[in-house]
């Protein structure tokens, strides 16, 4: 029993002893990692720092710019990494290849490394065209001037978007800088050739390829989409975007623009007939085309005329193929040209799906009356 009580009585002495040493020390069990007095920072952030880019305030998930502040606000901060933004074409093809534009016009701004593909047109040309980005006071000079007939003498500078958006950032001044995120651009100007020499890009024009020799499956994938995905897949790998070669060199951003996509000038028939032969060759792609994007640090845009798609169920697989889906509605031609209600823009954006990050579910946009104009130099997203 004495051995006992003496057990008893040591426990005790040590845990009195114990909480002075806590108590002494400030220790508690709720602890804050922070840098250590030696200066390492083992707990900080272990998001990529890659120029161009940040980690959404939602969920942490590396944003690029669209090259479009205001769609930038409207798809939940950017273009998320390893997504497909999908653009469905205007009628008249008029609009959408400003977004295509902008799109790549911001990747070479920020350093971010072009893949550029088009059964249409040469992606050499297509980057000749690409806008030039505005200085900032520029940029504060055109908004001083859209609003100038109908604004008060000490109104505040903001892009006009839908209400909920206007949460822009101030302009600074000086030259544009390629550590912001998002910029603007002149449409009524082309990029410096200075800023094309500097880039780095890889074109992808259709015509000039050659049929493969690979024995490929007749229910398989079209000509053009096979070689498509093949120099698609040759660069991310090639070049370390996969993660393959980390050491290699500094991450980069790899920006995928895809034109007019589904058209029959990829050999596909999917805008000719609702019962087309090849009806699976384009979901084929796309399929394909994310699972690649998904484990490499690229983001991809593509533009499509979806208004000749025929087969509406066609039309539903490529919407849930994409991550993010809008689509632009063209006044030109239409009733709504000549409708006094619209007499100040020139078409429509309908938002139809932003993605939800790791889920089997896409959100859907709750803005549903979004116009939008081209000025004489920049594009702009409004409130109807």
């Amino acid at each position: 029993m004495a051995a006992a009580g003496s057990c008893g009585s040591g426990t005790g002495s040590t845990g009195s002893a114990a909480a002075a040493a806590a108590a002494s020390k400030n220790v508690t069990s709720f602890q804050r990692k922070g840098p250590r007095a030696s200066g390492s920072d083992s707990g900080g952030s272990r998001l990529v720092s890659i120029a161009g880019t940040r980690p959404s305030v939602r969920n942490g998930q590396l944003l690029v710019s669209t090259g479009l502040p205001a769609l930038d606000q409207l798809l939940g901060g950017g273009l998320a990494v390893g997504t497909v933004l999908l653009i469905e074409e205007d009628k008249y093809n008029v609009y959408s290849p400003l977004l295509f534009k902008y799109f790549l016009a911001e990747g070479i701004i920020n350093g971010h490394t072009l893949l550029v593909a088009s059964a249409k047109e040469n992606p050499a040309d297509i980057l000749q065209e690409l806008p030039a980005p505005l200085l900032d006071n520029s940029c504060k000079k055109e908004f001083d001037e859209d609003v100038g007939d109908h604004k008060a003498p000490d109104s505040n500078i903001k892009m006009k978007i839908a209400w909920r958006y206007q949460l822009l950032p101030k302009m600074e001044a000086g030259p544009v800088s390629s550590s912001r995120f998002g910029h603007y651009y002149d449409a009524s100007k082309k990029i410096p050739q200075e800023l094309l020499k500097t880039s780095k890009w890889h074109g992808f024009f259709l015509p000039e390829k050659v049929p493969s020799t690979v024995n490929i499956e007749p229910c398989s994938l079209t000509h053009g989409y096979i070689e498509l995905l093949q120099f698609i897949q040759k660069i991310i790998y090639e070049e370390g975007f996969d993660g393959s070669n980390p050491q290699k060199k500094q991450k980069n951003i790899l920006r995928i623009g895809i034109q007019s996509l589904g058209s029959p000038l990829w050999g596909d028939d999917v805008c000719c007939a609702e019962h087309c032969a090849s009806s699976h060759s384009l979901t084929k792609f796309l399929y394909v085309l994310r699972g690649l994007l998904r484990t490499s640090l690229s983001a991809c845009v593509i533009t499509m005329p979806t208004h000749l798609i025929q087969n509406k169920a066609i039309i539903a697989r490529i919407t849930n193929l994409s991550d993010t889906v809008v689509h632009l509605e063209s006044f030109i031609g239409s009733d709504r040209e000549t409708n006094p209600l619209y007499k100040d823009y020139h078409g429509l954006i309908h938002i139809r799906q932003i993605p939800r990050l790791n889920n089997l579910i896409c959100d859907v946009s709750d803005v549903k009356d979004l116009a939008f104009k081209l000025k004489r130099k920049l594009f702009t997203i409004e409130c109807s």
